[in-house]
């Protein structure tokens, strides 16, 4: 039996969900569990029995350097590695007590985060496999070391993001790590140890000093490109609830109820977690603060920020304050289904003005574009569909308040929910739902391939030359698909993989990404950033036809060097005439092109925008 200390440990007020703090000496362990539990620790082969130290706080001290070692917390006979492990034997079974300086690559001391104004991020999501996997001169598909590789970092460079939201790369549960041979595949929505890497993304899962170093070393590349890591987490839900770390430590503590006494399901998963509880509050909190402050991660996308409550969420962004209100923080501003507690306690959409620094997905933006999410097969302002133009210029202002805008008209919200248009999340896919290509081909019935690349770019154009934040999945900037599967979490890398051929085939495609990018980066214009600003210079243009929106930024919107810039988007299939103000003009965006030296001179009081395109001129 290993030598058993109790020490002096603060109460539960001071807290911290540190659970294993490592020295040479001796190892500490804490824990949170109920006052009239019976809890051990098992460190290697020995058994300690911990001590209450105040109501619900149990610890224990094992003498002498036990680096290497597995642990194990036993709460009533429940065997977990705690609810914050640090690192973890394969699966995640076991905790395992670590130096953590002796995980990190050289050079990591040296590490910056990359935080740029809100206004200037523009976020590209992509899953470890779905990016790799099928690119032939990868060293590491489907790793993390994949995006450490020049072709990887090369790409994105050329492409213009500076942000990478990686879907969710902590140890998940779908995926046997010690079947990595054997095709698996899960976007990794169901969270079981919450601050460790996934194995199945690092080239040794049985190594417990593998999967952190080389997520360090990702990092440190991205950065050293100039690029933001933004991490997706999911506090909301875990995997299931018997055998979750949460309730083998506290049974029922850190899941909401009904009043029924059932588990509530706001995550349409099976449960929810209780973010007004003091404890998961303050886990989330530390958790997100030991991304930041271990792995220099620069961002959070709350999956189902619906579910956790507005106290919460002002709490972890009050926090990340402290260490830099440059670290960015956006969620989905709803739920999957019922919460235990109400709407308007709520991380929802609606809520985001009570959450300032947060932003949220505008799915108004989206669907305007694209079509319902609640039907495939239907389409909107790309489809030639008219009734969402007031909803498309909500987007564009970024959902902020506007005088032009009557939000009665937009689709899901009756008030412009964003103080700031840094509030918005723009976008028209993501890894949920069908991509942008598969969407347009369901919805518009033998589209052909001249059209849908026509439509795709305008969506886009739309997303990147408005004032919210610029959201892109990966991949369709080389006209992705995935061969119309709508929720591909567990499909076959068939189905999810990108195909780089595309980026030949495709060039025009590419290339007008990268310059759509590059135009938004070198014109503050289209990011103006204060809400302000946006009812300043954004007027939009009236026209006499459906599925047409103009609007103007003009006298040199924020500082930009082009004084007025005029942008027409036209979803009919054939042209259409707008007026404009009289002047001069050089046509930047025309045909499928970009060019900001220049493609042509109008010099009229009216332009004629070709059949589903963009048109972008300025004076």
């Amino acid at each position: 039996m290993a030598a058993l200390i109790v020490a002096c440990e603060p109460v539960k007020e001071s807290f911290s969900f540190d659970e294993v703090t490592y020295s040479p000496n001796q190892t500490v362990f804490k824990l949170f569990a109920p006052s009239d539990a019976t809890c051990q620790v098992v460190v290697g082969e020995d058994t300690l029995q911990m001590e209450q130290l105040a109501d619900t706080i149990w610890t224990a001290t094992a003498k002498g350097n036990q680096k290497g070692k597995t642990y194990e917390f036993v709460v009533n006979g429940q065997s977990s590695p705690g609810v914050f492990a640090k690192a973890v034997t394969v699966n995640g079974q076991k905790g395992v007590i670590v130096d953590m300086e002796e995980t990190n690559p050289k050079g990591w001391e040296a590490d910056k985060p990359v935080h740029r104004p809100f206004n200037d991020i523009i976020v590209y999501e992509m899953h470890h496999r779905d990016f790799s996997i099928a690119k032939e001169d990868a060293k590491y598909p489907g790793k993390y070391l994949a995006l450490t590789e020049l072709w990887a970092i090369d790409h994105l460079k050329e492409l213009g993001v500076n942000a990478v939201h990686i879907l969710p790369s902590y140890d998940y549960g779908s995926v046997d790590e010690t079947r990595l041979n054997e095709p698996q595949y899960n976007w990794g929505y169901d969270p079981v140890n919450y601050n460790v890497p996934e194995g199945g993304y690092s080239t040794d899962p049985y190594n417990p000093m593998t999967r952190i170093t080389e997520f360090k070393q990702m990092v440190q590349a991205l950065h050293q490109a100039g690029i933001a890591v933004i991490l997706d987490v999911v506090y909301n839900h875990t995997y299931n609830i018997d055998n979750s770390n949460f309730q083998k430590t506290y049974p029922d503590y850190y899941y909401r109820k009904t009043a029924e006494g059932y588990y509530s399901n706001g995550s349409g998963c099976g449960n929810e977690t209780a973010s007004e509880k003091p404890m998961m509050r303050k886990f989330m909190i530390e958790s997100v603060k030991y991304w930041v402050n271990e792995y220099h991660i620069d961002g959070f996308r709350f999956d189902l920020m619906g579910v956790h409550d507005i106290e919460t969420m002002n709490a972890i962004r009050a926090e990340l304050n402290k260490i830099d209100p440059a670290i960015f923080m956006y969620g989905e501003g709803w739920s999957a289904g019922g919460c235990a507690i109400p709407n308007e306690l709520l991380g929802m959409k609606a809520n985001i003005r009570q959450m300032p620094g947060i932003a949220a997905f505008s799915d108004d933006m989206r669907d305007a574009l694209r079509g319902p999410f609640s039907d495939d097969t239907k389409g909107a302002f790309l489809a030639g569909i008219p009734g969402m133009e007031e909803s498309l210029k909500a987007g564009i202002a970024g959902m902020v308040e506007h005088p032009q805008v009557d939000y009665t008209k937009v689709n899901y919200s009756d008030e412009p929910y964003a103080l700031e248009p840094t509030q918005m999340m723009a976008y028209v896919s993501c890894h949920d739902d069908m991509c942008l290509t598969d969407r347009l081909r369901s919805s518009i019935p033998g589209i052909k391939e001249d059209e849908l690349i026509k439509l795709d770019l305008l969506a886009q154009t739309a997303v990147f030359t408005s004032q919210g934040v610029p959201f892109m999945l990966s991949g369709e900037e080389l006209l992705r698909d995935k061969k119309g599967v709508h929720n591909s979490y567990e499909s076959p890398d068939s189905i999810n993989q990108i195909n780089w051929e595309h980026k030949q085939t495709y060039s025009q495609v590419f290339n007008y990404y990268k310059n759509l990018i590059g135009m938004r980066k070198n014109h503050p214009a289209f990011h103006l950033g204060d809400a302000e600003l946006v009812r300043k210079h954004l007027e939009f243009l009236d026209t006499d036809d459906d599925c047409v929106v103009a609007y103007m930024l003009k006298n040199h919107a924020g500082g930009d060097e082009w004084n007025d810039i005029i942008v027409i988007l036209n979803a009919n299939r054939d042209a259409k005439m707008v007026n404009i103000p009289k002047g001069r003009y050089q046509v930047v965006c025309c045909d499928e092109q970009i060019n900001e030296n220049g493609l042509g001179e109008v010099n009229s009081d009216r332009v004629l925008v070709d059949p589903q395109s963009a048109l972008i001129i300025h004076n």
